[in-house]
């Protein structure tokens, strides 16, 4: 008889899976300031908290497992399939990793690291320049590497939420909102007039797609 592969307690794989995502996000983000190190550090705090609760100790499903298995006692929620809580909830019966939450988190995710790196690139070449970022991610919102790491823990929350992650989220968005008001003083204050002109026409955090597509006419 061949014993079934446990669903927990990999803690290999949460030491992979974490250096992997922390690494990756590295690789796009590339922090050097200190405000850089905050806020790629409470990121890499979310991803192994996730990842813990992904391969290691299932606290979430610990904690609700009296009333998880009173409503649904037709799932087995200790198996692997059932931390794709959101599947599980609205009854996907197939393969969670096919199912709509599961498949719209990786959106979030890839969309995510994509702004990351992509402000990345226009940020590193407008301080080579000692310039404003103002094309790329940046014409159509002031804080794209922020955005990107909200978009990534959103995608993570959707694939596999927790209680320990859920918590982290709005005080991680809080401090990448505190971050960038910080980080707009010290912009203000060294391209003056220039950064007043571009901060009344971008939004900070939502792309206003009309406003967008005047500025990038304007520039063609």
């Amino acid at each position: 008889m061949i014993p079934e592969t446990p669903a927990y307690g990999l803690w290999a794989l949460v030491i992979i899976n974490s250096a992997v995502f922390i690494i990756f996000a590295y690789s796009f983000f590339k922090p050097r300031t200190t405000r850089d190190w905050r806020s790629f550090g409470a990121f890499s705090a979310f991803l192994i908290a996730l990842f813990t609760e992904m391969y290691g100790f299932p606290l979430t499903i610990y904690f609700l497992s009296g009333w998880l298995q009173s409503r649904f006692p037709s799932i087995d929620w200790f198996s692997h399939d059932a931390g794709h809580l959101l599947e599980m909830l609205f009854g996907w019966k197939t393969n969670p990793h096919f199912g709509p939450f599961h498949i719209l988190s990786i959106a979030f995710i890839f969309v995510g690291f994509v702004l990351i790196s992509r402000a990345w690139l226009v940020l590193y070449q407008a301080q080579q320049r000692r310039e404003l970022a103002m094309t790329g991610p940046y014409s159509y919102i002031r804080h794209p590497q922020y955005v990107g790491f909200i978009l990534v823990m959103f995608g993570f929350l959707l694939q596999w939420p927790t209680i320990l992650t859920l918590a982290m989220f709005p005080v991680l968005v809080w401090m990448y909102v505190r971050l960038a008001r910080q980080e707009e003083r010290e912009v203000r204050a060294e391209f003056g007039e220039t950064y007043e002109r571009y901060a009344a026409k971008t939004p900070a955090w939502l792309p206003s797609w009309a406003g967008a597509s005047k500025a990038g006419s304007s520039r063609a």
